[in-house]
C-alpha cells in the first residue's frame, strides 16, 4: 500500500516537473507580456479593476507574484483603483458567522489565493472593514471606496466596493478562474431580489463585529447569503448572453487564461435573462 502511494505520489511530482519544463521552454512569458495582454483586452491607465485570480494557474510566467501586483498596478496607475476581495474564511459566511468572530482586519490573511494575501499586505493598500468580505484596495480613492463597507446591510451590496465597481464603470479580471468566482453577482443579487425567483439572503440579521488596523471594534448588522441558495447558484448560465453582447473578452498568454468583463455589462446581462425568465441559478 505504500510502494503505491509513493508510486502515485512521485508520478503526480514527475508529471508537474515536466508540465513545468514545458511551459518554461515553449510558453513563457513575462510581467511585460502580461500587461500587454491586459491593455489588449482593455484594461487601462485610471481604470477601476476587481481582479479574481489563482497563481497556480501562471504557468510559464517569468516573474514573482508580487511582479504580478506591480503590473496589474502599473496598467491602472495611481488615478486607477485596483480591488481584491480578502475573505478570511473558506465554507458559508453563515457557518463562519455562527462562531461569532471578531475578525482581526491587520492581522487575519486572506484565504482567496496567494496574490490576494500579497496585496493585503502591499504598501499603500487598504482593507475595507468588513467581518465576511474584506476588499483590498489601492489607488488615489481607495480610502472613498473602502469607506462605510461594514454599514452595508449585505455583504457585496449597496455601499460596498462592488457598488463602487459598478458606478465607476469598473472592469473584473479574471486570472486562471472561470465565472463561478465572480463576487460582483452578489451585487446583483442584493439589487435585483425582488425579481429573483429565490431569496438569496437569509431572514435573519447577523450581528458581527471587526477590528480595524488601529484596534477599533465596529460593528455590521448584515443579512448573509443563504446557503441552499448558494449550493444552486450557476454563473456559468451568462456565459452565452455575455459572449452575444460581444461583452466576454478573452485571451490567453503562456499557460494563463486571461477573462475580462465590464461590471456595466454584467448587470446588463443579468436584467435582460430576467426579462427572458432565465436565472443564475439551478
Amino acid at each position: 500500500m505504500n510502494f503505491t502511494k509513493n508510486l502515485k505520489s512521485y508520478t503526480k511530482k514527475r508529471v508537474k516537473a515536466l508540465r513545468h519544463a514545458v511551459f518554461k521552454n515553449f510558453n513563457s512569458f513575462s510581467a511585460v507580456d502580461f500587461q500587454k495582454e491586459l491593455g489588449k483586452l482593455g484594461i487601462a491607465v485610471d481604470d477601476t479593476v476587481l481582479v479574481h485570480s489563482s497563481f497556480d494557474a501562471f504557468e510559464g510566467f517569468q516573474g514573482k507574484p508580487t511582479d504580478v501586483i506591480s503590473s496589474l498596478q502599473g496598467l491602472v496607475g495611481e488615478g486607477g483603483i485596483l480591488m481584491m476581495p480578502t475573505m478570511t474564511f473558506s465554507g458559508t459566511a453563515v457557518d463562519y458567522a455562527r462562531a461569532n468572530p471578531v475578525v482581526d482586519l491587520g492581522r487575519s490573511p486572506s484565504r482567496m489565493g496567494l496574490l490576494t494575501e500579497l496585496f493585503r499586505r502591499t504598501p499603500d493598500v487598504i482593507r475595507s472593514v468588513h467581518p465576511t468580505h474584506p476588499m483590498a484596495v489601492w489607488g488615489r480613492d481607495a480610502n472613498l471606496v473602502a469607506h462605510g463597507h461594514h454599514l452595508a446591510k449585505t455583504p457585496c451590496g449597496v455601499g460596498t466596493p462592488f457598488e463602487a465597481l459598478l458606478k465607476r464603470q469598473g472592469k473584473i479580471i479574471l486570472l486562471g478562474t472561470d465565472i463561478s468566482v465572480l463576487t460582483f453577482f452578489h451585487m446583483l443579487e442584493e439589487a435585483l431580489e425582488s425579481d429573483f425567483p429565490v431569496a438569496p439572503f437569509t431572514e435573519e440579521v447577523f450581528h458581527l463585529n471587526s477590528k480595524t488596523r488601529d484596534g477599533e471594534i465596529l460593528s455590521t448588522s448584515c443579512r448573509l447569503f443563504e446557503p441552499s441558495v448558494s449550493r444552486r447558484r450557476n454563473l456559468h448560465k451568462m456565459v452565452p448572453y455575455l459572449k452575444k453582447a460581444g461583452a466576454w473578452h478573452q485571451s490567453k498568454v503562456g499557460g494563463l487564461e486571461i477573462t475580462v468583463l465590464g461590471a456595466a455589462n454584467v448587470d446588463k446581462a443579468v436584467r435582460g435573462m430576467i426579462k427572458q425568465g432565465v436565472y443564475c441559478y439551478d
